[in-house]
């Protein structure tokens, strides 16, 4: 877990709070990078982005994928910290190992308060997007680094090497998961075959599980737009557990309000539901 002391008001010389998200660009808007930002700003907070690839996407799929030089992420990310007073930082999709080490090598030098992971290693087709010298140094370097890891059944399973089945044995995947070093985990139930979506929150001592309902569509950026809320959440001061339960709650409003812009048939989250409402 990386910390850093920091006063607790929302605005430190006249700067107002701030979030890095370290991720892929989606051409398409509805998630990655264009998500992360439309998710911080919905709560209010300022959002900085580090763009460590570039995916050409639609809502239909994924056609190409570009991943900037190192040298060059390490310079916004850099760029990002010597500015504004970053109080989380969200990472999502880190395709290499390279860039795994470089994020790393920025990430302790500039020491963030607060580190969501949401490990983008499956594609929704099932394809693994890491090869193993990059998941291996997600394992080793990042994972022990994050105040909260937020991965789907896919990628836990890929981070355990096993199969997790829903009910108890998902309770356990818990422990197994925080061996990693995380500070906190949440295994989010959006892949797993119970009635309702339960997302699993653990942190050694702390266990909790947020329910929501189960809606009969297909959410794109859901993973981003959680892990997003929940550093947003930890940028303005909440728990880990706290922050994980305002971003399900945040989640479900903002797929409950989904809509179709392009001709796929998944469904962008609408991260502003919430002003709709109002």
């Amino acid at each position: 877990m990386v910390m850093r002391a920091t006063d607790d008001d929302t605005v430190v010389d006249g700067r107002v709070t701030s979030v890095l998200t370290i991720a892929g660009s989606d051409s398409g808007g509805g998630a990655g990078i264009q998500t992360d930002l439309k998710t911080f700003a919905a709560h209010g907070v300022h959002g900085l982005s580090a763009i460590a690839a570039l995916t050409a996407q639609n809502t239909r799929g994924v056609s190409a994928v570009h991943a900037p030089d190192v040298g060059f992420l390490r310079a916004q990310i850099d760029a990002c910290f010597e500015d504004f007073d970053v109080r989380a930082v969200k990472l999502g999709m880190l395709a290499t190992a390279g860039i795994i080490h470089a994020v790393t090598d920025a990430l302790e030098h500039w020491k963030p308060a607060a580190l969501v992971i949401d490990p983008v290693m499956v594609a929704t087709s099932g394809a693994k997007l890491l090869a193993d010298d990059a998941l291996d140094a997600l394992r080793t370097r990042l994972l022990p680094m994050a105040t909260v890891l937020t991965p789907n059944l896919p990628e836990a399973e890929l981070l355990l090497g096993r199969r997790i089945a829903p009910g108890a044995d998902a309770d356990r995947s818990l422990a197994e998961l925080l061996e990693f070093g995380s500070h906190a985990v949440l295994l989010k139930g959006g892949h797993l075959a119970e009635g309702e979506v339960i997302d699993r929150f653990g942190s050694g001592v702390l266990r909790a599980a947020f329910r929501s309902p189960r809606l009969p569509v297909e959410g794109h950026g859901t993973g981003c737009t959680l892990a997003s809320a929940i550093a947003a959440n930890l940028a303005l001061g909440e728990s880990p557990q706290q922050a994980c339960r305002l971003g399900t709650g945040f989640i479900a409003g903002a797929l409950a309000a989904g809509y179709r812009p392009g001709r796929g048939e998944v469904v962008v989250l609408d991260p502003f539901w919430r002003f709709h409402k109002a």
